[in-house]
């Protein structure tokens, strides 16, 4: 797999579908799918365009977020050996309908139920970041890694429901993008995350990241996290278990 090549596709259909509709759209272009779920005319159309360029790169059953929307059978094909294109055209929707740059492409490819591969694409400032099975994360030639772990009081992180942690930790927030928060763990800029909505599309990218950039990610009973098997849920990321031990009581 060139995974270059997989992001050069993942920009084209970011120039393509979805950067020129950025700031322009107009109502009839933003529906709500489910309640306080948007989606716009640029998740559909770059989805669609990514089914096609990325089967016809490498062949394979995709699960993309507005195709499973219509047809959520098409999440079976996690459940059977192959390969499977993951795909979540526009995170952060909701950003991107309020013209807030915090959306992002996020793609992950998934072999025999394992991530493999995963790439996110923040295209406002057209950066990606790559992940590799044993590889490790990299964003232009730059091996990434998280933040070095740090007392409690020191922590930053992104949580929905801020209970007892914010109370522990220096910062928590919550700005609607998933990929931004895989993109700040990898980067440094911010030491944990937690997440109570597993959709593959969502994580198993991130996940991949996270680890290979050198962090922990795991459900909050400590198993392993899987595309396959979790939508359902709780999963933490932190710099190391010693984070992961000190964060995992005061979120779940």
């Amino acid at each position: 797999m060139d995974v270059s090549r997989v992001a050069g596709l993942i920009r084209e259909a970011a120039e393509a579908e979805i950067l020129p509709r950025f700031k322009k759209l107009s109502r009839d272009q933003i529906r709500e799918k489910k309640p306080n779920q948007l989606v716009t005319d640029a998740d559909v159309m770059a989805e669609r365009l990514l089914t096609r360029t990325l089967t016809d790169l490498l062949p394979g059953a995709v699960v993309g977020e507005e195709a499973v929307d219509a047809n959520p059978a098409l999440l079976d094909a996690l459940h059977h050996p192959g390969i499977v294109w993951v795909i979540d055209p526009v995170d952060g929707t909701g950003n991107f309908a309020n013209n807030n740059p915090r959306f992002a492409v996020i793609v992950a490819l998934v072999v025999d139920g394992v991530t493999i591969a995963g790439w996110i694409h923040d295209p406002v400032p057209n950066r990606t970041v790559i992940a590799e099975i044993g590889q490790g994360a990299w964003r232009d030639g730059t091996r990434l890694k998280v933040a070095a772990e740090v007392p409690l009081p020191q922590m930053t992180g992104s949580v929905k429901k801020r209970g007892r942690v914010a109370d522990q930790v220096l910062h928590v927030a919550r700005r609607g993008s998933a990929a931004h928060d895989y993109l700040d763990l990898v980067t440094g800029r911010q030491h944990f995350a937690h997440f109570r909505k597993l959709m593959p599309w969502d994580h198993a990218a991130g996940v991949l990241m996270q680890q290979e950039a050198g962090g922990v990610a795991a459900m909050i009973d400590g198993t392993p996290y899987v595309p396959v098997l979790h939508a359902d849920g709780q999963l933490l990321l932190t710099p190391g278990q010693h984070s992961w031990d000190q964060l995992a009581p005061l979120v779940d």
